[in-house]
């Protein structure tokens, strides 16, 4: 039974998936709606509360599996965010026309944060892959689920097209670390870089590829906005947050268990990566005026925030990183959710469609504000927290420099999310009076945004014990 522990979450996930399939031909059509969403919904909630009761790791991480699987807190505590995620995203489907009634949707939603529970624990080369895999095919067919929508069929195209070229990438550097070491576990191949070496920088920066597309790390960022402009809204938020945040889950296990020995060097790498990501992320943000491709440049710069907790290459600074990725899952679900909420009224998802959107929906304002500032960095909610906490770590160990980008960086992004809400409060419709266009909320959506708004506020007021939590998985990388 101790062997099965581990990996209960996923044997879980599993089971409901099946489920969710054997169930769906035995509903009416008009019943299979709020059947599906809600039993993904409730067997995900249950997975998760069934976890946090039995399947902690102790106090000495263990390889699990057959060695392929490491039980430990920094795994455990990424799968809680995936399921948490998925839970989220489950419910914002559930009112997409073309998904929200079929099986399919939620079976592959299931099946990519299966793969990504198995992504955060994963001890072998072989698993590593595999999981990376099993997380991104259901996700490219997600992004161009909409099959009657050219920008969905477009989206998931492009996706796929890119992501199976930095897979062959990543594939070549995982080979090269077997072909000269002989091993695959990632804790037996530590002994084999003990020195830097031109062969070591080669297959760190192969490694990288691939793992940049997973993050959106510049300069493999490109696809990121086209993806989420035309995948569906929450199946966008949900590869900005969970997809992300699996992608550095792996980035901290790998650099911090593989290549401890040659921090000194892939430190700087990472650096310079993190400097040009989140510059350029912020300036083309600027530019957009388009909310989702603005979303997503923002994604981009979020993403070399986060690096930044890596670069210190500390207990600190991994446990900022879990932590950013924990306010960042929920502040951008949240404003996924917004506009997944807002287009069901609106066709456009221009920043113009939202003007005098305080009028027509003051809740939904009222989220957005909460979720904007929060991306920002502005105190008390979790993403100020979040991002004091990764610049401190780089700031202990060295880097002031790149804590200085950082910050200088956040006050641009300031601006251009602080340009959202202008027009969401100061602007009003032209010749249209806005309480006759109010905003419908569906139950899921309004149980989805409160839950999330109460998330940014309670990591952002009391961030101790989540804190605390990241600070837990981050131990046992060291």
């Amino acid at each position: 039974m101790t062997t099965i522990l581990p990996i209960l979450p996923e044997i879980l996930l599993l089971v409901l998936g099946v489920l969710v399939l054997v169930l769906d031909p035995f509903w009416k059509e008009e019943h299979r709606r709020l059947n599906l969403g809600w039993l993904t919904v409730g067997g995900l909630v249950l997975i998760l509360g069934i976890s946090l009761t039995f399947a902690r790791p102790g106090a000495e991480p263990a390889l699990v599996f057959g060695s392929m699987l490491r039980d430990d807190w920094l795994g455990f505590t990424f799968k809680m965010f995936f399921l948490f995620g998925a839970a989220i995203t489950a419910l914002f489907l559930m009112d997409v026309e073309g998904a929200g009634r079929r099986a399919e949707s939620y079976m592959l939603l299931l099946a990519a944060t299966l793969g990504m529970n198995l992504m955060a624990s994963a001890a072998d080369l072989i698993m590593l892959y595999l999981a990376i895999e099993t997380t991104s095919i259901p996700l490219y067919i997600l992004a161009g689920f909409l099959t009657g929508d050219e920008k969905s069929t477009e989206s998931g195209f492009k996706y796929m097209l890119f992501g199976a070229l930095t897979s062959t990438v990543l594939l070549y550097g995982f080979s090269l670390l077997y072909g000269f070491t002989g091993q695959t576990s990632l804790y037996a191949l530590a002994a084999s870089f003990p020195t830097f070496s031109l062969l070591a920088l080669g297959i760190i920066f192969l490694i990288l590829v691939g793992l940049s597309f997973k993050v959106s790390f510049f300069p493999f960022h490109f696809w990121a906005p086209d993806v989420y402009e035309g995948a569906p809204t929450p199946v966008a938020g949900f590869l900005s947050t969970a997809s992300k945040a699996a992608g550095f889950a792996v980035v901290l296990r790998l650099f911090v268990a593989v290549f401890p020995s040659l921090s000194a060097n892939w430190s700087m790498i990472l650096a310079v990566l993190a400097t040009l990501t989140m510059t350029v992320g912020n300036l083309i943000a600027l530019a957009q005026k388009n909310l989702k491709r603005m979303l997503a440049y923002s994604s981009i710069a979020h993403a070399g925030y986060a690096m930044i907790g890596v670069v210190a290459f500390s207990q600190l600074g991994s446990a900022s990183t879990v932590f950013y990725m924990l306010a960042y899952i929920l502040t951008n679900l949240a404003a996924f959710g917004i506009l997944a909420a807002f287009g069901r009224a609106s066709t456009s998802d221009d920043m113009k469609a939202y003007y005098g959107l305080s009028r027509r929906s003051p809740a939904l304002a009222l989220i957005m504000l909460v979720a904007f500032l929060s991306l920002s960095g502005m105190p008390p909610f979790g993403g100020f927290v979040a991002k004091f906490f990764v610049f401190l770590a780089a700031i202990q160990q060295g880097w002031i420099w790149l804590a200085v980008v950082g910050i200088l960086n956040s006050i641009v992004g300031v601006y251009y999310y602080l340009n959202v809400l202008k027009y969401v409060y100061l602007y009003r419709m032209e010749g249209e009076d806005e309480e006759k266009h109010p905003i419908p909320l569906s139950r899921p959506y309004a149980i989805a945004l409160v839950v999330l708004t109460i998330g940014i506020l309670a990591i952002g007021i009391i961030f101790a014990p989540w804190f605390n939590v990241a600070s837990g998985a981050a131990m046992s990388l060291f």
